[in-house]
């Protein structure tokens, strides 16, 4: 029986929540909210996978599947010209009120 999902820590909601070619029935690939946090982190933020999941309130491991899905997913879109829209996903928005949510929180909780 598989471990029951925890939810992740997400700073925000992307302004933007679709991208790519804008053509009648073009095919969409859903990149989910804890994915793109994730790729939010790593990939600008330059946080470690280790310094992700510590912000994402889960197991490093947990962050470094999350990050190769994502990273798929996101290049079968750019490579395949398909449409990604970012939706779903295990996860809840950052209360500022925990220990996880830290410098690289998007909201701007470090910001007076």
């Amino acid at each position: 029986m598989p471990r029951p999902t925890t939810s992740r820590v997400v700073c925000c909601l992307p302004e933007t929540q679709t991208f790519g070619p804008d053509r009648p029935g073009n095919e969409i690939v859903i990149l989910s909210v804890d994915q793109y946090e994730t790729i939010r982190l790593i990939d600008l933020e330059k946080l470690t996978q280790e310094e992700a999941a510590v912000q994402m309130n889960v197991a490093r491991t947990t962050v470094q599947g999350i990050y190769e899905e994502a990273r798929s997913i996101i290049a079968d879109a750019i490579v395949n010209g398909k449409t990604l829209k970012i939706q779903g996903g295990s996860f809840k928005l950052c209360d500022h009120q925990n220990r996880f949510c830290g410098t690289h929180c998007h909201r701007g909780w470090n910001q007076e």
